[in-house]
């Protein structure tokens, strides 16, 4: 009776009580018992701490109420025993460059020439198997970094909360705040600061939790959107090219999309004001560039000392290298045949360089380079996979990726699933709630077969992953979307 009194207690206080769960929801779930403990598990607690092995991790009413070694926590009474010797329990990721939507026939809308055909590129929503995928992959809080249907985003993310639908928890994000000449169907052009200002103000009253900017935004706009923004104690990221980092930094920009060596445009010889360099102008640069030059080091301590945070996305960077990402099974068989045409197709027309590096392994290097160096100084690197580019990132699968290549980058296995968890966390203020394996938290965790501390691959055979202490079939959310993605 006192572990039913706990459990009824801590899940009241939960920052998000779940719903019951609806009739779409209920065929994925494999673990409900309000009290459970996972046996004889290896924690990574994302603290960037090694390993801890053997141990048993007891949910009570959706919170972690204790952490400690297998033989010795006791288990109460009552509670469901889930013994998983072999595998290993993480916490929740944070995705904080997630999408509702994938661009499946990016390669098949633009002509021979390369030229946008006006009225630009049109982007399906995929509010249907985004969300299952995202949870399947061990994503259970996820921000949107930009919206280009914001009423499904919306509609979705409260469906979800309402229990309605299956899905991480969803932060989402406004519509782009973009200026003119944008290469997308849905975006809208800003005409100047004070339209910046208003759509702030819309938007923060329809509910959205954080705005970007994107590439052709003015230094005026972006200012006035930035005051507004923390006027509602909310905050702005960016996907910046006409404005540089640095101008971006001094206006009070709170993050960066992508990093520097795709979207600082600071280093382009003959920039123009409130000009996005044309070309790959700005990935030219920086692979050029010393990372010990006064420019690049003034950069990175102009981050630090302003606490500005930088969101990793390499997977859509990878995605424009010759070879890679490795083809794997379950992307294509998840994706609709005419998006999974489109990714072969793209795929298919990245050049060879011959046998020799060329500008995209070069600035993907360079950007991990860059990050692991940030990472290293004590600034505060998220991650999230984008996915866009040419549909190589799938939601989900690309999320597990960017850890791997964050491992690829330099970084510990451990720390590099800290950077897409307990930092995410840090960066939305909710560390005490998320991020981490620890007594009092939310029991947000994924269950997987192996090690990912020493083998990071392994952080891809997730079996089970837990939202608020529910446990979700990993493998039911894939199968459940065979064949659908870019379509629904």
């Amino acid at each position: 009776m006192r572990w039913l009194l706990l459990a009824l207690t801590l899940g009241t206080n939960s920052v998000a009580l779940a719903q019951t769960p609806g009739p779409e929801v209920v065929p994925f779930i494999a673990v409900s018992a309000p009290a459970f403990v996972l046996r004889h598990v290896r924690v990574i607690d994302g603290t960037g701490r090694p390993a801890l092995q053997d141990q048993s991790v007891v949910v009570v009413g959706g919170r972690i109420v204790s952490l400690g070694a297998a033989d010795s926590t006791k288990v109460p009474e009552g509670a469901q025993t889930l013994d998983y010797p072999g595998f290993t329990v993480l916490p929740g990721l944070v995705g904080m460059h997630d999408h509702l939507y994938y661009v499946t026939s990016a390669a098949l809308q633009r002509p021979p020439d390369g030229q946008v055909v006006q009225p630009g590129i049109v982007v399906p929503e995929i509010p249907y198997t985004a969300p299952r995928l995202y949870l399947a992959a061990g994503v259970t809080t996820l921000r949107t970094t930009g919206s280009l249907e914001p009423y499904a985003d919306l509609k979705v993310q409260r469906r979800i909360d309402a229990g309605l639908m299956p899905g991480p928890r969803v932060l989402v994000t406004a519509p782009y705040l973009e200026g003119k000449g944008t290469r997308f169907a849905q975006m809208h052009e800003l005409a100047g600061p004070e339209e910046a200002r208003r759509l702030v103000d819309y938007w923060a009253a329809e509910g959205m939790t954080s705005f970007k900017a994107y590439q052709n935004i003015s230094r005026a706009a972006l200012s006035a959107a930035i005051d507004q923004v923390h006027h509602h104690h909310l905050k702005v990221t960016g996907h910046l090219c006409s404005v540089t980092w640095p101008e971006a930094i001094a206006l009070g920009i709170d993050d960066f999309e992508h990093g520097p060596v795709y979207s600082d445009s600071e280093l382009v010889t003959d920039k123009k004001p409130d000009q996005c360099p044309p070309g790959r102008a700005i990935t030219e640069s920086w692979v050029r560039a010393d990372m010990t030059s006064a420019p690049v080091q003034a950069l990175m301590a102009s981050l630090l000392s302003r606490h500005v945070a930088v969101t990793s996305t390499l997977p859509v960077f990878e995605a424009l290298v010759n070879g890679r990402p490795p083809v794997q099974r379950r992307f294509l068989e998840a994706l609709a045949p005419g998006a999974r045409e489109s990714y072969l197709t793209a795929r298919a027309l990245l050049s060879d360089a011959g046998g020799r590096p060329g500008l995209p392994e070069l600035a993907l290097r360079r950007e991990m380079d860059f990050e692991l160096a940030f990472a290293r100084a004590g600034g505060l690197l998220l991650a999230g996979p984008d996915p866009t580019g040419n549909g190589g990132v799938l939601p989900g699968f690309g999320d597990q990726r960017e850890v791997e290549l964050l491992v690829e980058a330099g970084f510990k296995p451990v720390e590099a699933i800290q950077v897409a968890t307990l930092n995410g966390a840090r960066y939305l203020g909710e560390e005490t709630e998320i991020g981490t394996v620890a007594s009092g938290k939310r029991a947000d965790l994924v269950l997987v077969k192996g090690d990912p501390s020493t083998n990071i691959a392994d952080i891809e055979n997730v079996e089970l992953v837990f939202k608020q202490g529910v446990g979700y079939d990993s493998r039911k959310l894939i199968e459940s979307v065979r064949g659908q993605v870019g379509i629904r």
